[in-house]
């Protein structure tokens, strides 16, 4: 049963990027979230592929990349060169997403889509036999820290029921916002498998315990 851990470097200590990347790669993060964001598509701005260059270089980790950002296409080589192993666009950000996602898997990374919690699955369904994850946001997107909205336990759960229903389907199902040891259980039950946690995590002594708590949860859910 596959539970993962993607910390959000969004919450992490800028100053100190690559001390908190060995913090959470030896508390046992499965893989880093890092949210690019360009202050037009969403009202806040952060990171550019130096850092995912720059975080290539310090850990051996998957690298998942969120670009919350219009015109994706344009930074979607860079983000590839720089280091990345998984790109995510988000549905609402462009009006040509299935050649985003073509584009991305022709560069050899894997494709993901995002939809916003007021995006309803239907507009991204075509997607399902061509992607390999999708990412559910359960916050408004744009800055770390939210609170989890509880309505999108439901959609989480429809998801993975579309998932077991076409056999050609086999994304992983990622979920981002508010994350935390109260959140994460009900979001495993309903079928998430790709846990992206923040503020969670960062900015705590006992980073390892809180890694080691979310998986426990996330699989006794499962179960």
């Amino acid at each position: 049963m596959t539970v993962k851990i993607a910390p959000s470097i969004l919450s992490a200590d800028i100053m100190n990027l690559e001390r908190d990347v060995k913090v959470a790669e030896q508390a046992g993060a499965d893989l880093f979230h890092i949210d690019i964001m360009d202050g037009h598509f969403v009202p806040n701005m952060s990171f550019s592929p130096s850092v995912v260059e720059g975080m290539r270089r310090v850990t051996d980790k998957p690298l998942d990349v969120h670009l919350m950002i219009d015109n994706p296409d344009a930074y979607i080589k860079p983000i590839v060169d720089a280091g990345a192993d998984t790109i995510l666009v988000h549905a609402e950000s462009t009006q040509h997403i299935y050649r985003s996602i073509d584009l991305i898997k022709s560069l050899g990374v894997k494709a993901g889509v995002v939809v916003n919690p007021g995006t309803p699955l239907e507009t991204v369904k075509e997607l399902f036999p061509v992607i390999d994850q999708i990412l559910v946001m359960t916050v408004n997107p744009g800055f770390g820290g939210q609170k989890f909205i509880p309505g999108m336990t439901k959609k989480i759960q429809r998801l993975d029921q579309l998932r077991q229903t076409a056999a050609d389907d086999d994304f992983q199902i990622e979920v981002d916002g508010g994350i935390n040891n109260e959140t994460i259980a009900q979001c495993a039950h309903a079928g998430a498998d790709i846990f992206v946690a923040g503020s969670y995590l960062y900015g705590h002594d006992d980073i390892k315990d809180r890694v080691d708590n979310l998986k426990s949860l996330a699989v006794n859910a499962k179960q």
